[in-house]
C-alpha cells in the first residue's frame, strides 16, 4: 500500500495522478472551509482544468475559521495537500489523486489569513461553510447583525474570528494598498448564494461604518452559483475501502458520486480561471438552476430524510429501496414540488428528477440518513418551506409537504418509530426536541418556530395539514401514514 504523498505519486498505479507539474502553480483562490464537498467539486473542476495546461496561476490556498478545521490541515499537510477522490456508481469505481491545493492557512491565525487575502495574487475568496454559516435568520433569509460572532468582529475587524470578517478585513487591507478587491464566491446550497454572501459581508462592514458597507455593494462582486455532487461524509469505512481496492493510505480520502455540476454568473472583475473548459456553465442568470435543485434535489433529500430516519434506514440507497419511502418522494415531487418549480433553460424537470432518483438510488455512494437529515433548522426553511409557502399562497394542496414537516418533527422527538434513540443532529436539537414534544399534544406548537416557519406558519391550509400530518404520525406510526397518504386519504 502507498501511502499518499508528492513523492509517492510516481507509485501510484491503481488511480489517476494529476497531469501537471505542482511545482509550478502558483496561489489565485483562498477558500474557506476545506471539507468533502469542496475537495470532490470546485478542487476536482481546478484540477481538471490544471490537466489541460493552462491556469497554473489560478491554485487553492486553504482557510478555516473553526478550531476543528486544524483537524483536516495537519491531515492534508502530511499528505503535501494532495487528495484522493473516488468515484462511485452503481458498477464502477475509479480514484484520482488532485493536487489543485498548494497550501492551508493555520485557523486562528487571523493575520496570515489577511496578509494572504491582500495578496495581489489572490483573485477570488471562495467558501463552502455549510447552508447555516451565513448568519442569516431562517425565516426571513435576511443577514443578522445580532448574532455575537458578527458583534465580536464588528469590534475587532483587526483581528476578526468569523469567514465574512476575514474577508472584510482582508479587503480593507487591500483598499489601503491600492489594490482590486477579490471576487467573492459563495459554493454554498442556497438560494442566491452571492447575494447572501454579499449580504452578510456588507451587513458586517454597516455596524463598522455605513460607508464602508457602500463601499463594498459598490466594489466588490459576489457572483452566484448553483453546485451539485453527491458526497458524504468520510469514516473509516471509506478509509478501509480506499486502501482495500486502490492500494492508497489517504488520511482523509473523498468518495463521491461520477455525476458533478457548476453553473455560475460570470462576474470575476479580476478575473477568473478558464473553467468553461471543463464542465462549468457561465451564464447570465442563475436563479432557474438553484430553484431547479434546491427546491427537486435537496427538497427530496429532505422528503426522504425523515422517514427513512423513522423507520431506523441508514443508507439513503436502502431508503431508495424501501416501496413506501421511494413512492412518497416521488408522489410529493410530482404533485407538489415540480409542478411549482420553474422553467430552466435546455432541461426538462421530470428527466432532472429521474436523474435524481438514480442518483439517490446509488449503492457505491454510502450517504447516510442520518446526513441528509442534519440541520434541519437551517436546511427546511430553504428546501421545503419556500415550496410549501408559494403553493399555499395559491391556495393549492400542500399535504405531502406538510407531511414532510411532520416528519421532520416527529424525527426531532428523538425516538424512531422502533424506539431507537435518534441521537441529536442538528445545532439547534434541544429545542427542537422540546417543541416536538410539546407538538405531540399540540401540533401547532411546532409552527410557533416562526423564525423557521415565518409566513407560511399562518397559513390555516398547511396548519390544518401539518396537524392531520403529525396526528396521524403519532396514532398509527410512520408506515400507515405513508400508505394512507400514498393511497389519496388524506
Amino acid at each position: 500500500m502507498t501511502k499518499l504523498s508528492a513523492n509517492t505519486l510516481a507509485d501510484i498505479t491503481t488511480a489517476s495522478v494529476p497531469a501537471y507539474n505542482r511545482e509550478n502553480l502558483t496561489p489565485g483562490i483562498v477558500h474557506f472551509g476545506v471539507g468533502n464537498f469542496h475537495r470532490a467539486h470546485q478542487a476536482v473542476y481546478l484540477d481538471d482544468l490544471f490537466a489541460t495546461g493552462s491556469d497554473h496561476d489560478w491554485a487553492l490556498i486553504g482557510a478555516g475559521v473553526r478550531e476543528a478545521d486544524e483537524a483536516m490541515r495537519q491531515k492534508l499537510k502530511s499528505q503535501d495537500w494532495l487528495t484522493t477522490v473516488v468515484e462511485q456508481e452503481a458498477d464502477t469505481s475509479s480514484a484520482r489523486v488532485t493536487g489543485a491545493m498548494i497550501d492551508y492557512l493555520r485557523p486562528g491565525d487571523s493575520a496570515a489569513v489577511v496578509a494572504r487575502l491582500s495578496d495581489p495574487s489572490i483573485r477570488i475568496v471562495s467558501l463552502t461553510i455549510t447552508e447555516g454559516g451565513y448568519y442569516i435568520d431562517p425565516a426571513s433569509q435576511k443577514f443578522d447583525p445580532t448574532h455575537p460572532d458578527i458583534a465580536y468582529d464588528a469590534a475587532n475587524i483587526e483581528a476578526p474570528k468569523t469567514a465574512f470578517g476575514l474577508i472584510l478585513a482582508g479587503l480593507l487591507r487591500r483598499r489601503e494598498l491600492g489594490l482590486a478587491p477579490f471576487t467573492v464566491m459563495s459554493c454554498d446550497n442556497i438560494p442566491g448564494n452571492g447575494h447572501v454572501t454579499e449580504n452578510a459581508v456588507a451587513g458586517l462592514a454597516a455596524l463598522i461604518d455605513p460607508a464602508l458597507a457602500q463601499w463594498v455593494k459598490a466594489n466588490v462582486a459576489f457572483p452566484n452559483g448553483m453546485v451539485d455532487r453527491i458526497t458524504p461524509a468520510t469514516s473509516d469505512r471509506e478509509k478501509t475501502l480506499l486502501a482495500d481496492n486502490f492500494d492508497i493510505d489517504d488520511n482523509w480520502p473523498v468518495f463521491c458520486e461520477s455525476f458533478k455540476q457548476w453553473v455560475l454568473e460570470d462576474n470575476f472583475p479580476a478575473g477568473r480561471p478558464a473553467l468553461e473548459k471543463v464542465g462549468v456553465q457561465f451564464v447570465t442568470d442563475v436563479a432557474p438552476y438553484e430553484h431547479m435543485k434546491i427546491r427537486i434535489l435537496n427538497g427530496g433529500h429532505a422528503t426522504i430524510a425523515y422517514p427513512a430516519g423513522l423507520l431506523d434506514i441508514h443508507f439513503v440507497h436502502e431508503a431508495m429501496e424501501h416501496p413506501l419511502v421511494a413512492a412518497f418522494l416521488a408522489k410529493v415531487e410530482r404533485d407538489e414540488i415540480i409542478p411549482i418549480v420553474p422553467p430552466v433553460p435546455d432541461t426538462n424537470l421530470d428527466d432532472y428528477f429521474a436523474l435524481c432518483q438514480r442518483r439517490f438510488a446509488n449503492p457505491k455512494i454510502g450517504d447516510t440518513i442520518r446526513r441528509l437529515a442534519l440541520d434541519g433548522s437551517n436546511r427546511q426553511p430553504k428546501f421545503i418551506v419556500p415550496s410549501a409557502l408559494e403553493r399555499s399562497q395559491r391556495q393549492q394542496s400542500v399535504n405531502g409537504l406538510a407531511l414532510v414537516s411532520a416528519l421532520w418533527c416527529r424525527y426531532c422527538y428523538g425516538i424512531s418509530d422502533g424506539g431507537a434513540v435518534i441521537e441529536p443532529n442538528d445545532p439547534n436539537w434541544d429545542r427542537l426536541t422540546a417543541q416536538a414534544k410539546k407538538a405531540r399534544a399540540n401540533p401547532q406548537a411546532w409552527l410557533e418556530m416562526t423564525d423557521i416557519y415565518g409566513e407560511l406558519a399562518t397559513h390555516q391550509n398547511f396548519i390544518a395539514a401539518f396537524t392531520k400530518a403529525l396526528e396521524t404520525l403519532w396514532n398509527i406510526g410512520t408506515k400507515a401514514t405513508l400508505e394512507r397518504y400514498l393511497a389519496d386519504e388524506f
